[in-house]
This record gives structure tokens, C-alpha cells and sequence, in this order.
């Protein structure tokens, strides 16, 4: 088991006072059986009010709307989480067979995860999988490993400060993307495979979070028949660790920004944004109910 505190503040500047349009955050990390949040503390340096709601796909999102004008907002939030003992993606157990087939009671909502974003992109991307590099894989597990792998060796991560994500046409041209580019052409060519798969964002622990010095992170989740949502990260070029921290999922790239809304004026208000994420380890004990092996308070 582990503790972890995660700071995570955005600022907007603005060269003069402007009026700002609702904001919908994305912030709280997603709780479950290996995951909880013990402390969640959110300042927002704008007189404004706040009302919390879960979306459709179980995110906690805060719809933020603004009373006065501001020259810059700051949003900062302060959580701190539990996490059980890490466990890696079983190896035991039946795989899923390949091509991927689900469950008559989950088809309805896997074919949801299964509609492409970039329907004009499905004939690049497939013809980017038939590469002489494309192994038939044994199993749904293998495929989806197998595809992190090829992004990982043929797209150069870069960091990208804008908002937005590139199509996966435009990622392949350049050979270079964003950890959300990345994400994006996994998510498009794991649904040409007829796998269901959901855009992830959130934290990732890592140095540069050590230091102060990271920003918002984002990967997909699969559905593997039988086997549930399993994570994978192609910035990593695999499936995800305890590392990743969750704060929302969506069938589009644009339904999780940790960030978004808008503010009225000209484009040349707007000076710019700045992102900084830090954690750290406090030293803490177990909170009250859980054990060691991380099992929930009745």
C-alpha cells in the first residue's frame, strides 16, 4: 500500500479583466478497489460557485461558474490517495479469444467503445496496421500490446501545451504527438480491431512529478472480454501501472479535458495558460478500516 498527494494547479492570464463562461473540471481522482481518496481540497482564485454531479460515464466533474471579471484564474487542486498493493495485469486464466467477442449483455454498450472518432482516418489507420510489421496476434491481450508497442516504435513523444488532440492521419504523417496524440491513435486503431476501448486521462507519478515539473497525463482503457477495463499507456509502450492515476474516462479525447471552458473578449486577451503538477510520498498509516492488504472499511 501506498499514499500519494498530488498537487495540480492551472492558471489562465489575461492581459485585462474578462467575464469567463462556465468551466467544467475534471479533477477528482476515480475511486474503486484499488484506489481511494481520503482528502480533496479545490481553490479556484475567482469569485465563482460550484456544483458537483456525475457524468455519464461515472466521472466526479465540478461545473464552475464565474460572478465577476477576472485578469487570471487560477485552479488549484490538492488530493490525497490511498492506493492498495499493486498488482500487475493477471498472466493466469484463459485469455480472450481472438477476434474480440462480447458478451450478448455487454454488446449494446461495447459497441459504443467500438465507433471510431475519425471515421475519414479508419483506411489510414488500418493500412498503417497491415505494415509487414503486423503479427497476428493469439488473443485480444497480445493485440492490444502488440499495438503499443508499434505506436511507442513509430510515433516520438513531444509535449504539446495547446489544447486539443491531433487526428490519428496527422500523428502518423509527423511521426511525432502528445501523450493525448498518442492515446488518441491507440484508441482509433484498437476500435479498427474491433476492440472496445475509452479515452483516460489523469496523473501519472513519475520524476518530473517529483520535481514539480509535470503536467496531466493520457492513456486508454480496453475492454478485454472477461478480463474487464485494463489500461494501456503507449508513451509507455504497455499496459498500465499503479503509477497511472485516473480522473476520468470517455468515449471521445475531448470528454475528459482535465480543464476546459471559455471567456468572452478577443483572441488577443488572452496571454496564455500554465500547467504545473507535483507529488510527493507523505508518511502516513493506513486509514481507519482499511488493512494493509487493502481491503475496504465494511
Amino acid at each position: 500500500m501506498s499514499w500519494l498527494r498530488i498537487t495540480h494547479e492551472t492558471a489562465y492570464h489575461y492581459n485585462r479583466p474578462v467575464d469567463l463562461g462556465t468551466h467544467r473540471l475534471v479533477l477528482r481522482p476515480r475511486e474503486g478497489h484499488d484506489l481511494r481518496v481520503e482528502a480533496f481540497e479545490l481553490t479556484i482564485g475567482a469569485e465563482h460557485q460550484i456544483e458537483w454531479s456525475r457524468d455519464i460515464f461515472g466521472n466526479s466533474v465540478a461545473s464552475v461558474e464565474f460572478s465577476k471579471p477576472t485578469d487570471m484564474l487560477r485552479i488549484e487542486s490538492r488530493v490525497l490517495v490511498w492506493r492498495a498493493p499493486y498488482t500487475s495485469h493477471s498472466t493466469s486464466g484463459e485469455k480472450a479469444v481472438w477476434p474480440a467477442a462480447y458478451d450478448d449483455l455487454e454488446m449494446i454498450v461495447a459497441d459504443a467503445y467500438r465507433r471510431p472518432v475519425y471515421p475519414e482516418d479508419c483506411d489510414i489507420v488500418k493500412a498503417w496496421l497491415a505494415s509487414p510489421n503486423w503479427k497476428e496476434p493469439e488473443n485480444v491481450e497480445a493485440a492490444l500490446e502488440q499495438v503499443g508497442r508499434r505506436i511507442q516504435a513509430d510515433i516520438r513523444y513531444t509535449r504539446r501545451d495547446e489544447s486539443g488532440v491531433f487526428p490519428p492521419s496527422k500523428t502518423l504523417a509527423g511521426g511525432t504527438g502528445s501523450c493525448r496524440d498518442m492515446a488518441t491513435l491507440f484508441l482509433e486503431t484498437a476500435r479498427a480491431l474491433g476492440i472496445a476501448a475509452r479515452f483516460a486521462s489523469g496523473y501519472l507519478e513519475c520524476e518530473a512529478a517529483d520535481m514539480g515539473e509535470a503536467s496531466t497525463h493520457a492513456w486508454i482503457e480496453a475492454y478485454v472480454p472477461g478480463r474487464g477495463w485494463r489500461g494501456y499507456d503507449p508513451s509507455w509502450g504497455g499496459p498500465t501501472s499503479h503509477k497511472h492515476i485516473v480522473t476520468g474516462v470517455s468515449n471521445h479525447p475531448r470528454g475528459v479535458m482535465p480543464v476546459s471552458g471559455h471567456f468572452f473578449g478577443e483572441r488577443e486577451d488572452y496571454i496564455g495558460m500554465t500547467v504545473r503538477v507535483h507529488m510527493d510520498h507523505p508518511a502516513m498509516s493506513a486509514p481507519s478500516g482499511f488493512t494493509e492488504q487493502g481491503a475496504s472499511p465494511a
